[in-house]
């Protein structure tokens, strides 16, 4: 059964006809086209489809399309006008990105840390990224870049 959905992803109100099976993953990349969001396992166990829904962030593969009306959604897509975020910036700068798979899941938990903490510890960004599953980096550079993001907003 297809349902008419409107939410705001990245800024802008979005309509889009949806399955009452769909999950927000498929209702972004599929209806929407927003493919930085990546599918890794399907199951909330890798984070790599990690997106902002009212300013938290949420695995888009274990919620439900019909969860997204009157939210907000942001993915990494909607982050920036044109240019890299500073935590893009940092990851690139640290040597925090690899294969790039993660990325986008690693930056949005990231921006929802330093946005709800400016200034958090070590021990709090590795809370925070922890859902966040990286097999090339080993996380040290990760957190590095992120602290260097919230160093540079003093």
């Amino acid at each position: 059964m297809k349902t008419l959905l409107t939410c705001t992803v990245n800024g802008e109100e979005q309509s889009v006809l949806a399955d009452t099976r769909d999950t927000l993953l498929d209702l972004l990349r599929d209806r929407l086209g927003l493919t930085g969001t990546k599918e890794g396992c399907g199951n909330g166990n890798c984070g790599t489809c990690t997106v902002l829904m009212d300013g938290a962030p949420v695995n888009a593969c274990l919620v439900l399309a019909l969860e997204a009306p009157g939210r907000a959604i942001v993915t990494i897509e909607g982050l920036t006008a044109g240019e890299l975020h500073p935590l893009q910036q940092a990851l690139v700068q640290h040597a925090g990105t690899q294969c790039g798979f993660c990325t986008p899941g690693i930056v949005l938990s990231a921006k929802a840390l330093l946005d709800e903490n400016p200034r958090p510890s070590e021990v709090q960004i590795r809370h925070a990224i922890a859902g966040n599953l990286c097999r090339c980096t080993g996380y040290g550079k990760i957190v590095e870049a992120i602290a260097a993001v919230a160093a540079a907003r003093e």
